[in-house]
């Protein structure tokens, strides 16, 4: 040690006559003399730090699989142990080859530059603890102003580099600074470090690399854009000649050996890791584990920072993605609403962990990209809210009388609350959560809900009914509905509380879903009821190995009480009834479920949201140019047409094949039953159609009547002859009928309903659109014919 010590105290006397030797044509005449020169030399600081230099983040699900890298520079740090021997010579042989005989300074190599820059030129020579030197002082500019210091072209830069490399030997071994070097440095097109340039060029780690191939990387370091193989092979050819002549010289290999690897044509095999959340299989949720790292300050003090810190700290960050639950998101999503549908038409999908709020899934019918412009590509991540790069969301629809429901039983009030529900009703008297009067309030029922009964919780429920929800509302307090809203987590999708919104407070309707929220959101609120009344954030992120640091951080799941545990179970109850003869009937998954449609006025979004014990899904479709401008009538999406989408068409259908293929292998777990505290859960009368419990079909043996191409009168006349009551819903199809004809009848001509059930009346505006016909999954594809036909209600 005490040799080593002395020789670099006698290397720093001879760098500093060096340095005098290239200084002094720069200031000769101003009387500074080689001792004056020398001194300030030994004088500088010499306490380079030589953190880490950048490499790239990895995104994993919970399983372990790769979501995405990203990175600034594509870098994967390695040992020298994991260095091919050849490589090493190689890259000494050309860079620096008395590397391990000098103490960061070439003497030889010095003085012949000294002596180039008396003849006028100020290039010189550097080791490659220099060039280690001048790396690490790029990799570690934060701002442009460092970055242009440390790439300078001057005598100043080099008396750094200098006096840096020579303090760096003093506390680093060959073999450590040799490493650095190698993990550094930029090896031509878009390789940082050793190990990416080999698995860029040969797909091989930098531990097998061969002779022929060792030499051309080495031979990319000094001028990476000029030896760029991907356009100019011929110059990276006569490079990796030069190397293999090198290396003859420096006794690194012999004559033959070099010929013969002279003779292997170049071949490399470009293979650039992909970069970001375009190419990741999970765009979406990859841009949103990227949102959630550079919007939360606990992973730095400002938004600049983070995003360095995700691009350039090697992470590895653990998500809570599941790839079954994912898949069969995605497939569910890309089967109902393919990404380039004509109609533009998207649909979005949220799955989270009850007890957690862990994201298990988060699919969209698009692709990932930033071209607006271009049919089915968007950035923006309709699944959540517009601080995590969503949108402004969508109204809810139905799906927010759950917490009308949540409200009511938080304030006491029994299943058995009962109002007349007619098809219209008039509500007066609702006071703002700021106080103010509500002007009177006239809902009706949509063409998708029964009316003209009094129903109660249970059968209000089930069917769905508008009328009922807005007395229920009126009664509980449309401010305590609003307060029960932000408790289960749901806010405005532009990021503004209900309660602290002009617009939201002036808001009769928003029981019926009128505020705009994204999925994320609504699945979130849903988990709450499906957890027993636990409110958790919702969490993308479980750890962030951070390997610049050698720390990890855990990210716990943050939950709390948010309603009482017999309330979440009454609401729960509620909500599984809507499987049992109500607006989801067609929706069941072979195991205790419980959800809500949702569609909003005039069709414009279509909803559905439910869960099981063991996960909670919210989907929406709509469509992004402007719901209200493009609704969700007269549509084809793929090759199916829906004279009129309702929350069970197309959400309903989503989450139903996300939940089947999500929970296969999965427990069978039953829901809570009714609290007793709730009383009676029966129900005033059959709220919607139940055919499989009532033992009296109506009148006409062969179900609902086809009443297609009927007058209005006469289609009521036939259908209340069979038993049923009529709902001529507002909402006119295009069809080749007359224009006033009926167009469509839901439920389905033929579907044998009980006594007194609701078919929805759908009349013709003309226009002509082509009908449709069963398809073998029970739907409709588009066919040049007479009739067209509907889904299952909302």
């Amino acid at each position: 040690m005490l040799q080593r010590i002395s020789q670099l105290v006698v290397v720093s006397a001879i760098a500093g006559l060096l340095v005098a030797a290239l200084a002094l044509p720069a200031v000769g005449g101003v009387g500074i003399t080689a001792r004056n020169v020398a001194a300030g030399f030994l004088d500088m600081p010499g306490n380079l730090e030589t953190p880490p230099p950048p490499q790239r983040s990895t995104i994993y699900d919970s399983e372990g699989g790769v979501i995405a890298e990203i990175f600034d520079q594509n870098r994967e740090l390695i040992s020298l142990d994991d260095v091919s021997p050849v490589m090493v010579d190689a890259i000494l042989s050309i860079e620096d080859a008395r590397f391990y005989e000098h103490g960061g300074l070439d003497v030889s190599g010095t003085l012949r530059a000294a002596l180039r820059t008396l003849g006028g030129n100020t290039e010189g020579a550097s080791s490659i603890t220099q060039q280690y030197v001048k790396n690490v002082q790029i990799e570690a500019a934060t701002s442009q102003e460092e970055l242009e210091t440390a790439r300078e072209e001057t005598i100043a830069r080099k008396i750094r580099e200098l006096r840096y490399a020579i303090a760096l030997e003093k506390r680093m071994t060959k073999d450590e600074i040799l490493e650095g070097y190698l993990n550094i440095a930029y090896f031509s097109d878009g390789a940082y470090g050793v190990e990416s340039a080999a698995q860029h060029y040969f797909k091989v780690p930098a531990s097998e690399l061969e002779l022929h191939q060792a030499a051309t990387i080495a031979g990319l370091v000094r001028y990476p854009y000029l030896y760029n193989p991907r356009f100019f092979p011929e110059q990276t050819v006569e490079r990796r000649n030069v190397v293999l002549d090198r290396m003859v010289a420096s006794g690194a290999i012999t004559e033959a050996e070099a010929e013969e690897a002279k003779a292997e044509p170049l071949e490399v095999d470009l293979d650039t890791p992909p970069n970001g959340c375009v190419p990741s299989k999970q765009p979406f949720f990859c841009d949103y584990v990227v949102q959630e790292i550079e919007k939360d300050d606990r992973f730095g003090p400002n938004e600049t920072e983070r995003a360095r810190w995700l691009r350039t700290a090697g992470l590895e960050i653990h998500t809570t993605l599941v790839p079954q639950t994912q898949k069969s998101a995605q497939e569910a999503v890309d089967k109902w609403v393919p990404r380039k549908n004509e109609s533009r038409k998207v649909a979005a999908e949220v799955v989270i962990q009850p007890g957690t709020g862990r994201i298990l899934g988060m699919a969209q019918g698009r692709n990932y990209g930033p071209d607006e412009s271009k049919l089915g590509e968007t950035s923006i991540n309709f699944a959540t809210d517009a601080d995590r790069g969503g949108s402004s969301g969508f109204q809810a629809g139905s799906t927010f009388k759950a917490i009308t429901l949540a409200a009511a039983l938080e304030e006491g009030m029994p299943f058995s609350t009962a109002f007349n529900s007619p098809t219209k009703v008039s509500v007066s008297g609702q006071r703002s959560c700021n106080g103010g009067s509500l002007s009177t309030w006239e809902p009706s029922n949509a063409g998708d809900t029964a009316s003209g009964t009094t129903h109660n919780m249970v059968s209000g429920t089930k069917a769905s009914s508008n009328t009922y929800f807005a007395q229920l509302q009126a009664k509980v307090g449309i401010c305590d509905v609003m307060e029960m809203a932000e408790k289960l987590g749901l806010k405005r999708a532009d990021g503004t509380l209900f309660t602290e919104n002009e617009n939201s407070l002036a808001n009769s309707s928003f029981t019926l879903g009128s505020e705009e929220v994204s999925p994320l959101r609504v699945a979130n609120a849903y988990a709450t009821f499906a957890s027993g009344g636990m409110y958790c954030e919702p969490q993308a992120i479980t750890t962030i190995e951070d390997k610049q640091s050698d720390t990890t951080i855990e990210i716990e799941p943050e939950c709390e009480r948010a309603l009482d545990e017999d309330v979440a179970h009454g609401v729960s109850y509620l909500l599984s009834q809507t499987f049992n003869g109500g607006t989801a009937s067609a929706l069941g998954i072979g195991r205790p479920a419980a959800g809500k449609t949702g569609t909003t006025d005039g069709s414009a979004a279509a909803w559905f949201a439910g869960f099981t014990p063991q996960m909670a899904a919210a989907v929406f479709v709509a469509d992004p140019r402007g719901p209200q401008q493009y609704p969700l009538t007269n549509v084809t999406i793929g090759d199916r047409y829906f004279p009129v989408v309702y929350g069970a068409t197309i959400s309903g259908q989503i989450w139903k094949e996300t939940f089947q293929g999500a929970h296969e292998g999965l427990e069978v777990k039953q829901l809570p039953s009714a609290p007793g505290r709730f009383g009676s859960t029966s129900v005033p009368r059959p709220a919607s159609p139940e055919p499989d419990d009532d033992p009296s079909p109506a009148s006409d043996d062969g179900g609902v009547p086809d009443v297609v191409g009927q007058t209005e009168s006469e289609a009521v006349r036939l259908l209340e002859a069979a038993g049923y009551e009529v709902n001529v819903s507002a909402t006119r199809l295009n069809s080749s009928e007359p224009e006033g004809a009926v167009a469509a009848v839901n439920p389905d001509p033929g579907t044998r309903l009980p006594r007194g059930a609701t078919v929805n009346v759908f009349l013709s505006q003309g226009g002509g659109t082509a009908g449709t016909t069963d398809d073998d999954d029970g739907w409709f594809r588009v066919r040049p014919a007479h009739t067209p036909t509907t889904g299952p209600r909302d």
